[in-house]
């Protein structure tokens, strides 16, 4: 999840320049590329919102599954540990 973070993080930095390039613009009236691009970084900027949420509910689901793997190892060990003990008797 460390390089899915860091792709977010290095897209989010991505399209502050970008917007950040696109209001600098060259001092005239917006041209309907202006308006393209703005609409662009828009729709952008709601893929990372969707983005960044998915990457919280996959986070979250993960830890719910390493509780729910570590509480699975463990009564495996247990059911072992018995097991040895009937066959050791």
């Amino acid at each position: 999840m460390k390089r899915l973070d860091s792709a977010i993080q290095k897209f989010t930095a991505a399209l502050e320049r970008l917007e950040a390039a696109a209001r600098r613009g060259n001092g005239h009236a917006l041209s309907p590329f202006d308006d393209a691009i703005s609409g662009e970084l828009n729709a952008l900027k709601e893929d990372r919102a969707k983005l960044a949420d998915e990457l919280t509910r996959l986070n979250v689901e993960k830890v719910a599954l390493e509780g729910f793997t570590e509480e699975v190892a463990g009564r495996l060990e247990g059911a072992i540990r018995e097991i040895r003990a009937v066959l050791a008797h």
